[in-house]
Formats: structure tokens, C-alpha cells, sequence
């Protein structure tokens, strides 16, 4: 029987949580779910540019959690971008502090 997922750490949420490629229509295309701790990952280590270790302390996650987190989030986005799916941030495993 596999572990319960623990809660990861959050400490920010966006305004926008979804994003259609221009000239597509909601209602036309087909989404992807990018979870809220998926998104966290990307910002700490993406935008604040911190390294795995300092990202996976922030979060509460073990190193090896922290880079499947961002491992998915990464492909994600790129599946969104090549393929035009809409993306939808959404749900997860997460607490807010």
C-alpha cells in the first residue's frame, strides 16, 4: 500500500489560473491540469532561481519529490505549448503559508 501524499508548501497562488493559446476558444480545446504545487516548483526554481535543495526545504519535500514535481510541471507546459492545450492551474497536494 503506498504512503498518503504528504501536503507541500505554498506560498503563492497566481491571479490568472488559466490560459488559452490566442485565437483558440475555451470551449474548443483540450486542457491541461498544472497543479498549484507543480506551479510553486517552477517559480522557486525557474523564477527565484534557487537551487533543488533550497526549492525542496521551501516546500517541505524531499529533493527527489521536489524534482518529480517539477520533472511533471515541465512537461506540463511544454505538451501545453507544443500541442495548444489550454492550461488549467488547479488543485494538488498543497498548503498555503
Amino acid at each position: 500500500m503506498p504512503r498518503p501524499t504528504k501536503f507541500r508548501r505554498v506560498e503563492f497562488f497566481p491571479e490568472n489560473t488559466y490560459f488559452v493559446p490566442w485565437g483558440k476558444h475555451k470551449c474548443e480545446i483540450e486542457e491541461i491540469v498544472l497543479k498549484v504545487e507543480e506551479l510553486e516548483a517552477m517559480r522557486l526554481k525557474d523564477i527565484e532561481e534557487l537551487n533543488q535543495e533550497e526549492c525542496a526545504k521551501r516546500m517541505q519535500v524531499s529533493r527527489q519529490t521536489f524534482q518529480n514535481i517539477i520533472d511533471s510541471a515541465r512537461k506540463k507546459i511544454a505538451t501545453a505549448i507544443v500541442e495548444g492545450k489550454a492550461i488549467n492551474i488547479n488543485g494538488g497536494n498543497y498548503t498555503r503559508n
